[in-house]
């Protein structure tokens, strides 16, 4: 009688998601800390209050830190690609910032980061993380303390 062998599958090279969970960040240019005021809030949740109608991307939670946002964001069908939406919402944000604070362009650093989310646990994982973000910068002593966090669509 001959042995049964075991063999692994091989790990898979694509992931093909439908309407994935993309965890961002992105950071201002040279890292200048000019995020953390309540007109600069409102013009970044503003902006992200208009992404679902404008290019169907909703945001989740966000975490906006001194020189650098974290936010949760998921497309529609519809939607436009990921990298195109970035690129829309950081030349929004930035013309409007710019002007409110009257600072020289470029406003957003190159490029960002994003990872797909795998599953629910991976978004709680991540949002702990993200939320405590302002607690390991020695901002506030917990994060509830925070106030330039919040929710704009539920995912």
């Amino acid at each position: 009688m001959d042995a049964v062998r075991h063999t692994r599958l091989k790990r898979l090279t694509r992931l093909f998601v439908n309407q994935p969970l993309y965890f961002i960040t992105t950071c201002v240019n040279d890292r200048k800390s000019v995020l953390v005021s309540d007109s600069v809030e409102r013009i970044l949740v503003d902006e992200w209050e208009r992404a679902l109608a404008r290019h169907d991307w909703a945001i989740g939670r966000y975490v906006i830190m001194p020189d650098h946002v974290h936010f949760f964001c998921r497309s529609a069908h519809s939607a436009i690609s990921l990298s195109r939406f970035i690129g829309n919402w950081k030349q929004w944000t930035s013309k409007r910032i710019i002007q409110l604070l009257d600072i020289e362009t470029p406003f957003w650093q190159e490029g960002f980061f994003d990872h797909v989310l795998r599953s629910e646990e991976s978004y709680g994982k991540k949002w702990q993380y993200v939320m405590n973000n302002p607690v390991r910068a020695k901002l506030v002593p917990n994060a509830e303390e925070w106030k330039y966090q919040g929710c704009v669509d539920f995912l």
